[in-house]
């Protein structure tokens, strides 16, 4: 059985967006040390989440 490409764009966004809620909590509660790079970071992958994560509904709707 194959996964579809909205399957996984979906499944991406999932990663990202947990990657940009997970990282900047880390960082609040010091288990990680903040700097601007890593907080950089998490803000990229929180909008890169949101945007594949609303390109792979469009493209799982349109397949249906």
């Amino acid at each position: 059985m194959r996964v579809s490409a909205p399957v996984r764009l979906l499944i991406l966004a999932t990663v990202l967006l947990l990657a940009g809620a997970v990282l900047p909590f880390l960082m609040v509660i010091r288990v990680i040390e903040p700097s601007f790079a890593l907080s950089f970071f998490s803000y990229g992958a929180s909008v890169v989440g949101v945007v594949t994560g609303l390109i792979g509904i469009a493209q799982y709707g349109r397949s249906r």
